[in-house]
């Protein structure tokens, strides 16, 4: 059986230097660096911010087929189990946003270099980790507030 890490073609760079590329390159090549976790999470939290956009059309049908079933969504959604589904829906629509935001620089050819991409991970992980728990606190805030208000209002 022939090594993974010898599996190599003769390939040219886009100066025409000829360079060593792996023909297949995979994880066991490589050592798994920040910036390839983030590049691949993104893919992920791309499907997971998806399947959420999915839960919000579901409750935005249930707001326009009457008050009954949009007090059943708001149920679901008032669990605690559904205020962690929300919460974990909004840090993948961060998570994904900012990881977009940095594949779209890299693709317009700015901030592509070694010592940028590893500098930019940590700072994308703060972004990520800052604005998506601020955003989900201030959203679960404004849901305590507005429950608390239905309690008083049915006097309870």
């Amino acid at each position: 059986m022939q090594d993974v890490r010898e599996a190599l073609y003769v390939g040219s760079r886009s100066d025409g230097t000829l360079i060593r590329r792996p023909m297949s390159p995979h994880l066991q090549v490589y050592k798994m660096r920040l910036s390839m976790f983030l590049s691949i999470s993104n893919r992920i939290t791309g499907v997971a911010a998806t399947a959420g956009s999915a839960l919000g059309v579901a409750w935005l049908a249930s707001l326009a087929s009457g008050p009954k079933s949009f007090a059943t969504a708001r149920k679901v959604t008032g669990n605690p189990l559904g205020q962690v589904v929300l919460a974990g829906w909004i840090l993948s629509l961060v998570w994904h946003t900012v990881g977009g935001l940095r594949h779209f620089i890299w693709d317009a050819g700015h901030r592509y270099d070694k010592q940028e991409l590893n500098e930019d991970g940590p700072v994308a992980v703060g972004v990520i980790a800052g604005f998506g728990l601020t955003l989900a606190a201030a959203l679960l805030c404004v849901s305590g507030v507005r429950a608390s208000r239905r309690a008083k209002a049915k006097g309870i």
